[in-house]
């Protein structure tokens, strides 16, 4: 294939010659080479009756009947039982077979830079803050409500991406997100007045928002059922975005900046803070924008992906989600055994199936129908499962308040913390960047611990969030710089290992056919807990400035105190 490809042509197979292999001659791994979270002689395993094992090499052959099998049990655990549910099963069992390659390692990159700019755009809009208030006047507590206008643009994105990339598709939402959070994150280094900026804000949360949920959906359908843990590792973007933005911020807010005796123009005669001497915040923003807009780039025009084949068929074009299939196969040198006559024979034909494709109102059904009743009764089916339940939606609630209620004002923290004399802007922001260096390998710690004898998913994540809660407290104990510096490394640390497991253990508790309703739910608590954040933070703030760090602090001890009750441990056994 050329160097350059047109991100939005349609493929034929015929574009990927050689890696057609006819079923009856395609090999795949033997029972014994599964995935370990397949459970040993289940009736997945059992019903495999039409394969048949070569000794010579420890590979056995498919056939219509054994992968028809397969995918009929499938069919049962979810309830779904229509042309396109078995002909998305075909598809899936076709990705498993070519295996991880290159085509999904560097999809898990370009995935990962949406966790990041998610991340790098929650520490920008924190550290702006200073200098909002400085040039246009708000006061230090009412500056907060700007995290506010991000909130609620991220809440929108996410609700409007998750069902648009099943309307428009994935590929076209993939870049998307990443296209609008560039160009307003540019035009925020423009912004004329505080209302404005809020604005610009609330315009690139509806694109940063969609990162996760796009990018998390994108992700899954392109892995191999082996790998499928990789959307776990995700969250090792997610430091990452804010080590970024204290980076920059370091280099561009204590040198660009208005002196710190000096206010707003907007309420104040002159000498105040003019637009010239108070660049530091737009310069920010610009290089974060200019950043994303390259990630976007990347995403465009360096890196080819193929439409998903699930929603290819969504929308009755069978022969083009073949060649996608194809062309991850030929993308990671390897061959596939699928071919429009598996998926017929499957899934039926057109002339014997009368309605292949889902109408967009059909899909935006089905989306809406996660959160139905008849979703959401199944996760209470029974008291150990209902308490999961209520724990794990509590868990995500506390800390989605939690945590922005520390970690999105914590310049100011940093900046007031010392009522005799400000700390100066260039140990505040050095410090803020030592903070999130150290709060990197948090991430990296957690899959490792989830592992441990004895300590598991549960031990993890309670004691990362009790010491987190703890280690917030501690903070407001001193005012000096060092100390505080000691306190938000440490409480960085955890905090990451903490949201780690989180994202890992959540999908792991629930069962299969429920499982994206739980974790959705969970996730649109969090992003609602998000938003109430700077509006306890503007009130609470107003009568005690430390009353925001202790309400975070006491939030993440309400979740660990939750997490102890957790009734299941997901270490070394299989999703249900």
């Amino acid at each position: 294939m050329p160097a350059f490809v047109n991100p939005f042509r349609k493929h034929d197979v015929s574009d990927f010659q050689g890696v057609y292999t006819p079923l009856a001659d395609f090999r795949r791994r033997s029972s014994a080479d599964e995935p370990k979270d397949m459970k040993a002689g289940s009736l997945a395993n059992e019903k495999k009756l039409d394969v048949s094992p070569d000794a010579s090499n420890g590979y056995s052959t498919y056939t219509i009947d054994g992968l028809r099998a397969e995918i009929e049990l499938d069919l049962v655990a979810s309830g779904l039982d229509t042309s396109y549910d078995r002909k998305s099963r075909v598809i899936n069992k076709a990705i498993t077979d070519i295996g991880m390659g290159r085509y999904q390692w560097s999809l898990f990159a370009l995935c990962g830079f949406g966790w990041l700019a998610d991340n790098m755009w929650l520490q920008g809009v924190a550290l702006t803050l200073p200098g909002l208030t400085q040039e246009f006047g708000p006061s230090e507590t009412q500056v907060r409500y700007t995290t506010c206008a991000v909130f609620i643009g991220l809440c929108l994105g996410a609700s409007f991406w998750g069902v648009a990339s099943d309307v428009i598709g994935r590929r076209l939402a993939f870049n998307a997100t990443l296209f609008i959070a560039g160009v307003f994150g540019l035009a925020v280094g423009g912004g004329s007045s505080w209302i404005g900026t809020c604005g610009l804000y609330a315009a690139l949360g509806v694109g940063v928002g969609g990162n996760l949920p796009v990018d998390g959906a994108l992700f899954l359908e392109f892995l191999p059922f082996a790998s499928s843990g990789l959307l776990t590792a995700l969250s090792v973007w997610w430091p990452l975005g804010q080590l970024i933005a204290s980076l920059v911020a370091w280099g561009f807010l204590p040198t660009y900046k208005c002196a710190t005796e000096l206010e707003s123009c907007n309420i104040s005669p002159e000498p105040c803070c003019t637009r010239s001497q108070n660049q530091g915040w737009r310069y920010l923003n610009i290089t974060l924008g200019a950043m994303t807009f390259v990630m976007f780039i990347c995403r465009f025009f360096l890196f080819h992906l193929y439409e998903s084949p699930k929603f290819l068929l969504s929308r009755g074009r069978q022969s083009e989600a073949v060649a996608a299939v194809h062309g991850i196969a030929y993308n990671n040198r390897r061959t596939t055994w699928l071919s429009e006559e598996v998926l017929n024979e499957i899934g039926g034909t057109a002339a014997v199936v009368e309605k292949q494709q889902l109408s967009t109102a059909e899909i935006v059904r089905r989306n809406l129908g996660k959160f139905s009743t008849q979703r959401i009764g199944p996760l209470f089916a029974t008291k150990r499962l209902g308490l999961m339940t209520c724990l794990i939606w509590f868990c995500w609630t506390t800390i989605g308040m939690g945590y922005p209620l520390f970690n999105a004002f914590l310049p100011q923290y940093l900046a007031n913390s010392n009522a005799d004399q400000p700390t100066e802007a260039r140990i505040v922001y050095r410090n803020y960047a030592i903070t999130s260096i150290v709060g990197v390998p948090g991430s990296l710690i957690a899959y490792y611990t989830v592992n441990l004898k004895y300590i598991g998913r549960k031990g993890t994540i309670a004691i990362s969030t009790l010491i987190s809660g703890i280690l917030i407290f501690c903070f407001t104990i001193s005012a000096d710089p060092t100390f505080q510096l000691v306190f938000t490394c440490f409480e960085a640390f955890f905090q990451n290992i903490m949201y780690g497991v989180l994202y890992a253990y959540t999908p792991e508790v629930f069962p299969a056919p429920n499982r994206g309703t739980a974790t959705g739910i969970a996730s649109c608590l969090n992003r609602i807990a998000g938003l109430c954040a700077p509006i306890v933070a503007v009130n609470a703030g107003q009568a005690n400035p430390k009353a925001p760090i202790y309400a975070s602090g006491g939030l993440l001890l309400a979740a660990f105190v939750a997490m102890c009750l957790f009734p299941i441990e997901t270490k070394g056994k299989q999703s249900l």
